[in-house]
């Protein structure tokens, strides 16, 4: 873990500890676990390139893991 400095309302500490006291919880792994719910509901963008150019193949969801093998085998791209 990283540990990191963050600034927070004054009526949202209050609501912290008094939620911190009731479940017996402690504010750090509450405080953990929503940032991660935020995060996971707001990944990062997708690069530029994708989903802008066609194959012309239809069955790459299915195949995908023989042509990745083929690929790293014979060094090229189908």
């Amino acid at each position: 873990m990283v540990k990191t400095t963050v600034y927070l309302d004054h009526d949202v500490v209050l609501s912290l500890r008094a939620i911190s006291k009731r479940t017996g919880r402690p504010q750090a792994e509450m405080i953990r676990e929503a940032v991660t719910k935020f995060t996971a509901m707001n990944p990062p963008p997708l690069p530029a390139g994708i989903g802008k150019f066609d194959s012309g193949r239809t069955d790459v969801s299915t195949n995908y893991r023989a042509m990745l093998k083929r690929a790293v085998r014979t060094g090229r791209w189908p």
